[in-house]
């Protein structure tokens, strides 16, 4: 089975704000990490961006 790599993202954000991510999370039995993850998937499906699947990233890797 192919290990999926992940990038760092790391940001400032108010602290009501990270609260109330905190406890979507917890309500969702989500990481923060994860939560964040689903939000981002959530909107860019609502908003007709699409997001390439892992296979498709490393396909376009090999092809290079």
């Amino acid at each position: 089975m192919a290990t999926t790599k992940t990038a760092t993202l790391t940001f400032r954000i108010d602290p009501h704000l990270k609260d109330a991510l905190r406890t979507a999370a917890q309500q969702e039995h989500r990481s923060i990490a994860n939560m964040v993850e689903v939000l981002i998937r959530d909107y860019c499906g609502r908003n007709g961006i699409t997001i390439p699947e892992q296979g498709d990233l490393l396909g376009e890797e090999k092809k290079r």
